[in-house]
């Protein structure tokens, strides 16, 4: 499928200029001379390059990923029909049907982004990290730290995402961690029966069985179960354990996973995550200031 340079670079700068920062979860001050977002914002929450934004937006940067395209329409807060246009300017055939939904519909992102003070995070059907609130970030870990390259829960919950998964904050489940691991692999068995065509499932599933003798053990077994909210404990370096209720919440039609994680106001879970919310907000400030 052709690209058109021209109208892919006049899209996102309409689409740009058109987002509040307000919704992305940025400020917006009386020192901004637009509207919209900045560039260098935008690149930020695409997870690209200033330059590569800037050439996108001058008609000079051809054939982009699909990757690409999907950050973009992301961090634009695109609908669907936004979405697949941007796709189809830029050469590149739309998300299909029976492939698990990755993209964050706007109004699922100006939700996380104004319940920023509070940890909370955005999962594929399969369990890829999409998007967190800096209070998450903050309890949890960066997400390379704790899921590895791929972003994935079940690649660090059965120990192949890599040696260099450290992770800041441990939750730890309060039914131990073979209930969690009998949870996550009968909750992807009924993905696979959902996304039966998705071969970024049919991966996951075959690198779980060649890695982890655990999930083979639970694969053989054959349940299948939706993943249900629990409670968890989450051990975090500088404020030590914080009980907290973590509540998984499915997105009607696109099948993605809302993580958010609470706790009772006036409790000492409650000052531990006052203390972290202080840290994340300092850490944004400071990236936001330096211009990135």
């Amino acid at each position: 499928m052709p690209s058109t340079h021209g109208e892919l670079a006049t899209l996102l700068k309409s689409w740009r200029a058109q987002l509040s920062p307000l919704d992305v979860g940025l400020p917006s001050g009386p020192q901004r001379r637009a509207v919209g977002l900045r560039r260098e914002e935008l690149a930020q929450l695409a997870g690209l390059s200033v330059d590569y934004v800037v050439r996108l937006e001058q008609g000079r940067a051809r054939n982009p990923s699909d990757q690409v395209v999907a950050s973009l329409a992301r961090a634009l807060q695109l609908g669907d029909e936004e979405r697949d246009h941007l796709f189809r300017v830029a050469g590149l055939l739309p998300p299909g049907a029976g492939e698990v939904p990755r993209h964050i519909p706007p109004g699922v992102q100006r939700l996380v982004a104004r319940l920023g003070e509070s940890p909370i995070a955005v999962f594929t059907a399969s369990w890829d990290l999409l998007a967190w609130s800096p209070l998450w970030g903050a309890l949890i870990g960066e997400p390379d730290d704790v899921f590895g390259p791929e972003r994935n829960l079940l690649r660090s919950t059965f120990g192949i995402a890599g040696s260099g998964v450290t992770r800041v904050g441990r939750p730890g489940q309060t039914g131990g961690i073979e209930h969690f691991e009998e949870s996550l692999a009968a909750d992807l068995r009924r993905v696979t029966g959902r996304y039966p065509d998705d071969a970024s499932v049919r991966r996951l599933v075959d690198d779980l069985l060649a890695g982890s003798g655990r999930f083979r053990e639970l694969w053989a077994v054959g349940c299948v179960a939706e993943h249900v909210s629990e409670r968890k404990t989450v051990s975090h370096p500088l404020v030590g354990d914080l009980e907290v209720d973590c509540d998984v919440f499915t997105v009607a039609g696109s099948d993605l996973r809302i993580v958010a994680y609470t706790v009772a106001s006036g409790t000492p879970e409650a000052e531990k995550l006052d203390f972290l919310r202080v840290s994340a907000v300092a850490a944004t400030a400071s990236a936001v200031g330096g211009g990135v």
